[in-house]
Order: structure tokens, then sequence, then C-alpha cells
């Protein structure tokens, strides 16, 4: 819990008088000290190609802003974390930390954009790519930010061939799996997600005269109420509320009313009960959510929404 606790709510906006290049200098600097335990005036030098007294100026500030969390050790000739640490800035929360190893498991990132010095082993799970074509990607985008329709080419599994389809788009969403557009259909004359990689090509036409704001699924918000099996051994119950950071048992997850199917089935929620050891999680407020699950289905039928079509 030593993400959350405050120091002036972390000094994750610019303190008062810096640039924003020391700014991110320092966040260096915090990032370092506490996951490598040291740092020194050359890693400044050498990340931000920024001259010695540049340097020693930056570590000096960050000295000043937190006086307890480094200590000068002049054999290794570094700062050293002390006992004292605590974060000065979100940038070097845990979560932060375990996300940026993630991405550059997964070679999302390259070596030299990463804060990250030293890292452990990391295995990860196979990541199977959708493949998303620049092009029509970028045509998405430009029609999402000039409010424009798009013509598309849409491949769906439940046809045979690839349909004709007017778009309007208006966001993008990412199912955990895939990306998807978010968009009106002219033609079924609702909102529905549609998977990127299945479109085939894309053409930016008119203004849109859709309202955003119409899409209702989107811009409700619900609540599900998580928490530990059931047929679990109070120890078992007990590890995962820890491990989730459960309050009284219950893990609270917030998420679009579009999101929801996407978010019970990852979460392997979609149905009752089933093996305790395998499931090891419920949806407490089942019966409050499944109105709003059954209008999801209900409403896009065999839709392009569903994660197998």
């Amino acid at each position: 819990m030593e993400d959350q606790a405050p120091r002036s709510a972390f000094l994750d906006a610019e303190p008062a008088g810096l640039k924003w290049s020391q700014e991110r200098r320092l966040k260096f600097i915090d990032f370092r000290v506490r996951w490598e335990g040291r740092i020194n005036r050359d890693d400044l030098h050498k990340f931000f190609d920024i001259s010695m007294p540049q340097a020693t100026a930056d570590l000096a500030k960050y000295d000043e802003l937190a006086p307890d969390n480094m200590e000068y050790d002049r054999s290794s000739k570094a700062y050293l974390r002390t006992p004292f640490f605590k974060p000065l800035f979100q940038r070097s929360s845990s979560r932060m930390y375990l996300a940026e190893l993630l991405a550059l498991a997964a070679g999302i990132v390259d070596d030299e954009l990463t804060f990250v010095k030293w890292r452990p082993p990391v295995a990860t799970l196979p990541v199977i790519g959708r493949q998303v074509d620049g092009d029509i990607l970028m045509r998405l985008l430009h029609a999402i930010r000039e409010r424009r329709m798009i013509n598309v080419e849409y491949q769906s599994v439940q046809r045979p061939h690839a349909t004709q389809r007017i778009l309007s788009p208006h966001g993008l969403a990412h199912d955990g799996f895939r990306w998807h557009v978010r968009a009106f259909c002219h033609s079924r004359r609702r909102f529905l997600d549609f998977v990127i990689a299945r479109i085939a090509s894309a053409e930016v036409g008119a203004a849109s005269t859709v309202a955003v704001s119409e899409d209702q699924e989107w811009h409700t918000e619900l609540t599900l109420k998580i928490g530990p099996h059931p047929g679990l051994s109070e120890a078992s119950r007990r590890a995962l509320a820890i491990d989730y950071g459960m309050i009284d048992g219950v893990l609270k997850v917030r998420c679009r009313h579009a999101m929801l199917f996407y978010v019970l089935l990852k979460l392997g929620l979609l149905h009752e009960l089933g093996v305790p050891e395998a499931q090891q999680l419920v949806l407490l407020n089942r019966e409050e959510l499944q109105p709003y699950l059954e209008l999801l289905l209900s409403a896009s039928g065999s839709a392009e929404s569903q994660p197998l079509l």
C-alpha cells in the first residue's frame, strides 16, 4: 500500500518553478533511486544527454525536495537509497515499474526509452497479435478527429463475404485481446464495436451528423462488485482478497456499459458459479448487471461486438 501513501498526494503535477524537462529528470531520479537503489551524475548525463553540471543541479534539486530519500556514498561515487525512502512521484509506483517491465518483455518499448536500467528475468504469456493496417487506423483516427463518416469493407465471421458499411466512428476500445472502433453503423442504425483488424478497406467520407452523446452504452458507467468464490476455503478467500486489494471481501471495478461483455469474459464471469478452484472470483451484483448485459447481447444479436464474431 506504500504507493498510495501521500507525499502531498505525490508530486505528479509539476512542482512550482520547475521546467518540464527538469521535472522529467526528477522523476527519473526518483524512479532509479527507488528501483535501482542508486543513481549518479553519469546516469542523468547519458539518459538525457545533459551536461555534468546540469546533472549535479538536478540531483541537488531532488535532494532538496526529498532530503530523506538518498545519501551520497563516496566510495561508490553515487547516491544510494536510504531506509527512509518515500516515492516523490507517482511515476515511481510499483504499477508503473511492472508496466515498464511488461512493455520491455513484450518488445513494445525499446531499452533507451524506459527508466528501467537493470531488470530481472521476466516471463510472460505469448501475445497473439492482431494485425492492424496502419493506413486503415490512420483513416479511422482522421474520421474520429474530424467527426466524419467512413466507408468500410468489413468482414464478420458470420458472413461469407465482406460487406460495405458506412460508419460514424467516435472512439477506440480494447477488449484485452483486440482493438475495436466504436461507431454508429448507418445500416443497422445503432452504435456497435467493429474489430479494426477485420476492416479490409476504409475511405473517409462526408461530415457525420451523429451525436456522440447518443451512444448511451459508451457514456454509461457501471460498477462490478467482485468477490472470492463462496465455495473456496476461508484461507483461499482471504488470499484472493489480499491479492486483489478487496475491501471487506469486495473489489469494485468500474467500466463502460459498452465494455461490460468484454470485462466479464476476461474475468471468467459471464456465467453463473463454476468450479471454485478454477473460477476463483464471482460477480456479486450479477442480478443488478444482468439487464445491461442482456441489452448488449439482444441489441447486437449476431453482432460484430461479440468476441468470436
